[in-house]
Order: C-alpha cells, then sequence, then structure tokens
C-alpha cells in the first residue's frame, strides 16, 4: 500500500504561504490514493516556480526547457504506455511559451495529465503579467494595467473537444487531490488548471480574494453537456466555478496510431531482419 511519506519531504524555495504547497500536497495525496508507487511516475516540467514541483517528490522527474514540458512528456508515455505521466508547470510557462504545445497536445489525446499552477503571474521572474493575468492588473512590467484580455485555458481546453478540462483550487487540498485522480485515471490529455495565489508579486488575486469566489460544482453537474461546460468555463469574477467541467470519451493518439508501442520499449526486442529489410527497400 503506498502511503504519502513514501514521495519524501524535501526543503523547498518556494517563499512561505504559496499556493505550490497546497498543490504539491494535494499531488501527493492524488498519487497514493491511486496506490501508484514512485517508480510507477513521471512528473516533467518546464521553467519556473512551479515547475520545481517535481523536485520536492520521489518520483520519475524530468526538467524540459521553458514551456516545453508537454512534448517530452508525451513521448515518455508513447515509448512507456505503463507509465503514469503527469506535465507540471506554471501559467506563463504552459500557456504562454508553451501555449502551442498546449494546443497540440489537446489535439492529439496522448494518455497524459497536465496540471497548470495558474498563479496569474511570472513568479519566477519577478512579477511581470503571464497571459491569464487579468485585463487591467497593475505589474513591474505593466505599471498602467494590463492591456490585454486574459487568456481563459479552461475554455479554450472545452472549446477545442478536450477529453478532461477542470480547474481547481490550491486551498481545497482534499478536492483538488480528487480532481487529480479523476484526471489520471481517465483515457487521454487530462487538463487540470489549479488557481493559486502568488503572496510575492500577485496582491490581487490573493487566498481571500479566491476564497470568496470558488464554488464547487454540484454533484447534479453533468460533465457531459458541452454548453454546460462551455458556459461553466467562461464563468470567472464574483463566481469560479471549480471541479471537473468538461468529459468526452475520444480515442487517444496511440490508439489512432497502428505503429505506437502497446508495451514499453525497453521490453521490445529488436529485429534486425525487418531492419535490414527496410534498409533494402531504399536501393
Amino acid at each position: 500500500m503506498v502511503s504519502i511519506e513514501d514521495y519524501g519531504t524535501f526543503e523547498t524555495a518556494w517563499c512561505p504561504g504559496c499556493g505550490n504547497f497546497g498543490i504539491l500536497n494535494a499531488v501527493k495525496k492524488a498519487l497514493a490514493g491511486l496506490d501508484l508507487a514512485p517508480h510507477q511516475v513521471l512528473l516533467v516540467s518546464g521553467i519556473g516556480q512551479a515547475a520545481k514541483a517535481p523536485h520536492y517528490l520521489k518520483c520519475n522527474c524530468f526538467n524540459g526547457l521553458h514551456g516545453r514540458s508537454l512534448p517530452p512528456a508525451q513521448a515518455a508515455k508513447l515509448a512507456n504506455p505503463e507509465l503514469t505521466v503527469i506535465a507540471e508547470s506554471g501559467d506563463g510557462c504552459h500557456y504562454g511559451e508553451g501555449g502551442n504545445h498546449f494546443l497540440a497536445a489537446i489535439r492529439r489525446n496522448v494518455d497524459i495529465t497536465m496540471l497548470a499552477h495558474d498563479n496569474q503571474i511570472y513568479g519566477l521572474t519577478k512579477g511581470q503579467a503571464s497571459p491569464t493575468t487579468m485585463q487591467g492588473m497593475k505589474t513591474k512590467t505593466q505599471p498602467y494595467g494590463n492591456p490585454s484580455e486574459s487568456f481563459n485555458p479552461v475554455a479554450t481546453a472545452v472549446a477545442m473537444g478536450c477529453s478532461f478540462v477542470a480547474r481547481g483550487f490550491a486551498g481545497e487540498i482534499d478536492h483538488l487531490a480528487g480532481i487529480i485522480q479523476a484526471a489520471v485515471r481517465h483515457k487521454g490529455f487530462s487538463l487540470v488548471d489549479i488557481l493559486q495565489p502568488c503572496v510575492s508579486f500577485n496582491k490581487v488575486n490573493t487566498f481571500a480574494w479566491y476564497k470568496e469566489r470558488v464554488k464547487k460544482l454540484p454533484k447534479r453537474y453533468n460533465p457531459a453537456d458541452r454548453d454546460k461546460a462551455m458556459a461553466t468555463a467562461q464563468t470567472f469574477g464574483d463566481e469560479i466555478p471549480i471541479g471537473v467541467i468538461y468529459r468526452r470519451d475520444r480515442p487517444t493518439f496511440a490508439e489512432n496510431l497502428p505503429t505506437a508501442p502497446r508495451a514499453p520499449l525497453a521490453r521490445q526486442t529488436p529485429d534486425p531482419e525487418a531492419l535490414r529489410r527496410v534498409m533494402d527497400s531504399y536501393r
């Protein structure tokens, strides 16, 4: 039986009170609840404060480039279908530098989970506006207020037919752990956008600000209703719904690709004769 302690305890570089702590605890709780041992899990990250999360977990870890966590995460899953793969990074990393990979991952539907630590600011580089920063918010590089409308990743994912779309909150650890478990169990690409305060550089979207607004979706909510899911995804202001917003079944990338490995590549035996036939075909 896997326990939370199996994932270790580490000293972090996060600011005291950072929302990342709640997300880290929720991830540990989710993985232990799924009875996944550390060697069965791979966390892939980019660059940023959120991307440090895999450093504080005793499991397989791969650090990619800024905004580039999704390509190696998808490659790892295709190379080893038995591995539970989670891409974990911040809103700037996933939706800014990595925005193109985010859209491509939704289309491909590789069976991985993406956790976005969405603090609506660039925390590591000291407070610039990110894609999800609210319009009009003043930052160090936008002293007159952010002139751009904020990017809504949840609505974008629903519009593109992403097979699993959810929003969570770092202040609701047990609820968030349940969402992460559902995302990992889901067969296909799963997005979990996680609202989390940045106590150093975002003085607007604080714990108190979120606590007044986040509302758990009722049990009667139907995530298969796409029209309702879109309306829910676009609700962000005085009320912010959290939970599984949209879910649908669709074939994964591997199921649509006849040559995709059905077992880990490491356990497959090369066939020199097959390679020779391929090489001879080019003569």
